[in-house]
């Protein structure tokens, strides 16, 4: 029997089991720690999706406050300063349009007037009996120099007396600061998230040290060194650390493609579909993911099985030097 056996393992038909000379099979078991570097997986995905989609969606936010620029005109009706036979409203908008630096040049109606004024006057918009300014709208070159405005600027209120330009700096300023202050929330989140995942596994090692403390102790008595110890628990460690984060990265990835199809319209017009049908559909929410997610979510495994082997070597080595 024994001989069968034996001859059955040189064949290759039967494999001995794998010696685990300090159990960690039962130190570290296979279902929690992965669980929970799962969650921090998920959690760190969505603190990256955070980083990404603020600076998008902010650089996207700040370019077009930055375009546009309101000019308001007092008296548009009335003939205008270098050209009697023109109105200021006329005029103005003669010479946005014809400024260099300036995409497109208009100015609005008195519906459009109206529908402006409606929500801080109620109906009574379109019947006002005082004297409203012609509002002309601007939109600069993505290229023009930063003196192009202020250069239009004094043109118009030479032309028209009065006339007021307003950009959107203030607003473009406070949008930089809303999305720097995002971003440095998302970057909390994820340190956080980094931190909490480093002490799972900490406390997973230590919990498996004090369960398999007297094997330990007789294989560091018979001459197991330290290293071989700790590179024993930071294996399984790393192993179990990186089966949570690809569950977790894999989890996360359908709730970060339905994030970025949901904020895709407000990040400028969604590219067309390859192709109609659901598959094309689908196809298109997935290119909707930013690059740099694409790039980052593999990587988060990668970052969990580092913290496993880290964490676990450090507390290994630590909780060895108080053996005898």
């Amino acid at each position: 029997m024994a001989r069968t056996a034996r001859t059955a393992v040189a064949a290759g038909r039967l494999r001995p089991p794998r010696f685990d000379d300090l159990g960690l099979r039962r130190a570290l078991g296979d279902r929690i720690l992965p669980l929970m570097v799962a969650a921090m997986t998920f959690l760190a995905a969505l603190a990256l999706a955070g980083v990404v989609g603020a600076a998008a969606l902010a650089a996207h936010w700040q370019r077009g406050a930055a375009a546009v620029v309101t000019v308001q005109v007092p008296r548009p009706a009335e003939p205008a300063a270098d050209r009697p036979g023109e109105t200021r409203r006329a005029r103005v908008t003669e010479l946005a349009q014809a400024a260099a630096g300036v995409a497109s040049a208009r100015a609005l109606g008195d519906a459009e007037l109206a529908d402006l004024l409606r929500p801080w006057l109620g109906s009574s918009a379109e019947t006002l009996s005082l004297p409203l300014p012609a509002v002309v709208e601007l939109r600069m070159a993505l290229d023009a120099p930063p003196e192009a405005l202020t250069t239009l600027a004094e043109r118009l209120a030479r032309a028209a007396p009065g006339t007021l330009t307003e950009s959107h700096g203030v607003w473009v300023r406070r949008l930089a600061v809303l999305a720097r202050s995002l971003q440095a929330c998302a970057w909390a989140a994820l340190l956080v998230v980094a931190a909490v995942a480093v002490a799972v596994v900490a406390i997973a090692t230590r919990a498996g040290l004090a369960a398999r403390r007297q094997a330990i102790e007789i294989v560091h008595g018979l001459g197991a060194t330290d290293a071989y110890i700790a590179g024993r628990f930071a294996g399984r460690a790393t192993r179990l650390a990186a089966l949570g984060g690809l569950l977790g990265a894999g989890a996360a990835l359908p709730v970060l493609v339905l994030l970025a199809a949901l904020a895709a319209p407000f990040a400028g017009p969604a590219p067309a579909p390859p192709w109609p049908g659901p598959a094309g559909e689908v196809l298109g929410w997935l290119a909707a993911l930013p690059a740099a997610l694409w790039l980052a979510l593999p990587g988060l495994p990668l970052a969990a099985a580092a913290i496993g082997f880290l964490t676990a070597q450090g507390t290994v080595r630590a909780w060895l030097r108080w053996l005898p």
